[in-house]
């Protein structure tokens, strides 16, 4: 039995109300349950209850064992003087206040609500499935599915926020350097994202808008504060950017980055010095970057902005030293969908917030249009139940797995409460 679990019997009343008794034979009488309690303290305040016909108001505590009173050290704690009911699903001890006075005791588990306590062993017991509820996922109704995933989706961008707050804060609100940030460190994908990201921080966004319009000038900023300039290499593209880089560096005294590139297991086209060339582009061709993304209303118009290549060198190069086959290497529709789901839609998010609007309904159309990611979590759940195949189900499937599945915690998923609340 988990703690959370027994804090949702007891919210919910899922157990046998009437003819309560203490573990010493006392008779309880429950006017309120009390306020449930989601930081320190005790688990629920001000409960109003009868024991043995003296009302009493107070906060309750509540345990899978009821030494675990004392495996937490509440005795010693005057947080807990004023707990008027212990409740627990094993008594296995008496429980004494700070000043020695017993507490009474409820015990859950001969009282529990049959049906409920069949349906909570129908979750947890088999530890064998990748879910809790793999077998009973697909008979959630439609209605609950669909409103959870939006809720999923919502709590994800808001779990994204909490990197666009930090950025936002050490850049003195300096939105566009965010967004500087954030398209960097996706363009490193997984591998990179990190290394890129720290790139970015290198380099003071002021710097790369006074050279946003040469294209050149960037790309000796970005190549070289990647530390990708230090060999030597006999061609004129390389030694132009090494000496622009050096002029530059010593004109803004840069410091390269700390971090190293990994081109390890990657495909050519996912590279770092293809991603580097990809993003000074789209920074010296898009001009206000920011304002127009912010503005964008429609997927369409996203991926017009976000329609970029490379410079001409890197048409026929996938690194500095080694000439390859002609290719134009513009960004995927899948890569820009990429940064729309992972930069674009979550700094419109929080940039509508910061403004005081609402954007929800734009954003989720937009999310909607985009195709369903692959990865193994949402094909797996795309075997338990038959969804619409949009990067909005993605998204939420990735927050839904990661935050609710892997942690157990059933009894605060919309899915789970379902299950548990079947008849």
């Amino acid at each position: 039995m988990q703690e959370d679990v027994l804090h949702y019997i007891w919210l919910y009343k899922k157990f046998e109300f009437t003819n309560l008794k203490t573990t010493n034979g006392l008779d309880i009488v429950i006017t309120s349950i009390g306020q449930h309690n989601h930081n320190s303290g005790p688990d629920f305040f001000n409960a109003k209850l009868e024991i043995d016909g003296q009302l009493w108001a107070g906060n309750v505590e509540i345990h899978v064992k009821s030494s675990d009173w004392y495996l937490h050290t509440h005795e010693t704690d005057n947080a807990y003087n004023n707990v008027i009911l212990h409740v627990v699903w094993d008594y296995d001890a008496e429980i004494f206040r700070k000043n020695n006075s017993e507490i009474p005791t409820l015990e859950l588990k001969p009282i529990v609500n049959k049906d409920f306590y069949a349906h909570y062993l129908n979750l947890y017991s088999n530890k064998n499935q990748w879910i809790n509820c793999e077998n009973s996922f697909a008979s959630v109704s439609n209605f609950t599915f669909t409103n959870w995933i939006e809720r999923l989706y919502f709590d994800r961008l808001e779990h994204k926020s909490e990197l666009i707050s930090t950025l936002l804060e050490q850049s003195k609100s300096n939105w566009e350097a965010v967004l500087f940030q954030l398209l960097a460190k996706n363009f490193g994908l997984k591998v990179n994202a990190d290394a890129f990201l720290e790139l970015s921080k290198s380099l003071d966004f002021t710097v790369v808008r006074k050279h946003q319009q040469n294209t050149l000038q960037l790309e000796a900023l970005f190549f070289g504060q990647a530390k990708l300039l230090h060999e030597d290499v006999e061609d004129v593209y390389y030694k132009t950017l090494q000496k622009e880089y050096q002029f530059l560096k010593q004109k803004f005294n840069l410091s390269p980055m700390q971090g190293q590139l990994q081109f390890f297991r990657l495909r050519p086209a996912n590279f770092p010095t293809i991603r580097i060339s990809q993003l000074a582009n789209l920074y010296s061709t898009q001009h206000q970057l920011f304002s127009k993304l912010m503005q964008a209303e429609t997927l369409k118009e996203l991926y017009i902005i976000l329609d970029v290549g490379v410079s001409e060198f890197w048409e026929r190069h996938y690194t500095f030293s080694k000439t390859s086959k002609f290719q134009k290497k513009i960004l995927s529709k899948k890569f820009k969908d990429l940064l729309i789901i992972n930069t674009i839609i979550p700094l419109k998010y929080c940039f509508a917030k910061y403004k005081g609007k609402c954007n929800t309904e734009v954003l989720l159309e937009t999310i909607q249009q985009i195709p369903l990611e692959v990865n193994s979590i949402v094909t797996k759940f795309q075997t338990l139940k038959k969804m619409p195949k949009t990067a909005l189900q993605s998204q939420a499937l990735l927050q839904l797995k990661t935050n609710y599945c892997t942690k157990n915690k059933c009894v605060q998923c919309a899915i789970g409460n379902a299950l548990l609340q079947q008849k």
